[in-house]
């Protein structure tokens, strides 16, 4: 795979997210780092490549949440828009993703847009670091994770060791049908699900205009102060 952290391959794009603009790069194409030794190691695909429409979604939830001082996981963050709108926001952020080149990418546009340094973790939800546990986090987001029935199968195990007492998860997705093997498990646990169907302005692909917000919450789960109603309001009814 190439190199995608090398300015040479790289075009420049920007996103405006509540009255903010986001300049990042890019690769120019995601299929043109495809590497077929990942592909048939465990069937891996460079999608962190691209800014997908809810990924934008995800941002613009985020721009209205009150998160000053809470700490805030991303996972699969690609390019990782929402981290940065996080991070503008206050939030102490780590944004995690499978691919190092994804993790040096967002880093690097985070220095770039916002003079600011961005956590990073490399994480396998298969296999998660124990420092990535250590810290339960106050809210955990993702947008289009939920694309492959093993990444609902590994997040199901996963969220219930990440999100702290009180936490939160919130989820953008394309209602992709796998994403039944994400709900499915943490609502028999006893996870309280909400979702909120929002149409996007952005470009749509083959999923359509229709991006699906999940709002999860642990069983038993008093809201961390401030936290509930932050949710409340960022997704309208």
């Amino acid at each position: 795979m190439g190199d995608a952290g090398s300015g040479s391959q790289l075009v420049d794009d920007r996103v405006r997210i509540a009255g903010h603009d986001y300049p990042f790069r890019r690769p120019p194409s995601a299929e043109a780092l495809i590497d077929e030794r990942e592909y048939e190691r465990d069937e891996r695909l460079p999608y962190w490549a691209e800014l997908w429409p809810s990924g934008i979604v995800l941002a613009e939830l985020i721009a209205g949440m009150d998160l000053a001082g809470r700490r805030v996981v991303e996972l699969g963050c690609g390019l990782a828009l929402p981290s940065l709108v996080a991070l503008r926001a206050g939030a102490h952020v780590l944004a995690t993703d499978w691919y190092a080149e994804a993790l040096a990418l967002a880093a690097q546009n985070a220095r770039a847009a916002m003079d600011a340094e961005l956590p990073t973790m490399l994480v396998d939800w298969r296999d998660p670091p124990a420092e990535l546990l250590a810290r339960p986090a106050d809210l955990v987001i993702g947008a289009d994770v939920l694309y492959e029935a093993r990444n609902g199968v590994a997040l199901a195990s996963l969220l219930p060791r990440l999100v702290a007492q009180g936490g939160a998860v919130v989820i953008a997705d394309p209602r992709r049908p796998d994403a039944r093997h994400l709900l499915d498990p943490l609502g028999e646990a006893g996870w309280r699900e909400e979702h909120e169907d929002i149409r996007h302005r952005s470009r749509v692909d083959e999923s359509g205009p229709i991006i699906r917000v999940h709002r999860l919450r642990p069983p038993g789960a008093s809201a961390a102060p401030g936290t509930s109603d932050t949710l409340e309001r960022s997704v309208p009814r």
